[in-house]
């Protein structure tokens, strides 16, 4: 590529004027006081496509002073553009880029801008170039909104997070709370009945009842179920009445006596209470393990 006397540029090598007109970009190549030299193929072919003529002499324009003296609503961006290549021009910066919307009744559209001083011993000589970024901006605009959405969805899952949070812990409490109240009613409205009716006088046989119904009573506010619960020992029933009664320290026939069951049943109780309770040697009293435990 040489320069003339006449201020044009020449391609003296016709491969490099094939390579020019074939870029996307649409290329301007401008003076030192901002007259277009050149243009290629591309950047005529917008500038027909943006309202200009067919036959624009663009060798008669400058480029400064047309982005100078713009009057649209591109204003900004244009006195911008001019101040980048006035910097270029005036040697305070090597390179000016810029990108901007150049929207359009058609659609949207976004184009980067660059400036740099070419490569040349002679008069300083500016290449513009105007690249089309537009599916750039819409993939950018596309990711921000996906994670914007994101943002939301995960502020929601948080929000919800801390109230099952607050519900859980409510629910401990009004748990606590009941537990709490069962127990006081029983020791307080319950048990003081059950132990008139013991010390009236009543039939063996309703004795009896009244002294099984006071047992499991006792059971349900016993600290020795709710460490047994604890502990992840899975006893059933009646394995809890045995428990509570050999706590209590009653014998194996009067526990069967209580419970209306056979001295064999109530041994085969006290058995499966020491495999539970893991106590595999025979030397270790089962009543005194119990009583450790309340």
């Amino acid at each position: 590529m040489e320069l003339q006397k006449n201020n044009k540029v020449s391609f003296s090598d016709k491969l490099v004027r094939t390579i020019f007109e074939s870029l996307s970009a649409h290329i301007a190549i401008i003076d030192e006081k901002g007259g277009i030299l050149e243009t290629n193929r591309a950047w005529k072919r917008f500038s027909m496509a943006n309202g200009l003529p067919e036959h624009t002499n663009f060798n008669q324009m400058n480029y400064l002073h047309v982005c100078e003296a713009a009057t649209t609503e591109d204003t900004e961006d244009a006195l911008k553009v001019a101040a980048g290549i006035r910097q270029v021009i005036e040697g305070k910066i090597n390179e000016f880029r810029y990108d901007y919307p150049c929207h359009s009744p058609e659609g949207r559209r976004w184009f980067y801008m660059r400036v740099v001083p070419m490569a040349d011993q002679g008069n300083l000589r500016l290449i513009i170039s105007h690249e089309d970024i537009t599916e750039l901006k819409l993939a950018q605009e596309s990711l921000t909104a996906h994670q914007r959405i994101l943002e939301e969805r995960n502020q929601s899952l948080e929000e919800v997070n801390i109230a099952l949070k607050v519900l859980i812990r409510q629910r401990e409490t009004d748990k606590s709370d009941m537990e709490n109240k069962i127990l006081t009613n029983v020791k307080s409205f319950v048990l003081p009945y059950i132990k008139k009716l013991k010390e009236s006088r009543l039939s063996e046989k309703d004795r009896t009842l009244v002294r099984i119904l006071d047992d499991q009573l006792n059971d349900i506010i016993s600290p020795l179920i709710q460490r047994l619960s604890n502990a992840h020992v899975l006893l059933t029933p009646q394995e809890m009445q045995v428990a509570t009664l050999v706590k209590d320290g009653r014998t194996t026939s009067e526990i069967a006596e209580v419970l209306f069951v056979s001295e064999a049943t109530v041994s085969f109780h006290r058995k499966n209470l020491r495999v539970k309770l893991g106590l595999k040697n025979k030397q270790t009293n089962l009543r005194s393990f119990l009583l450790s435990m309340s």
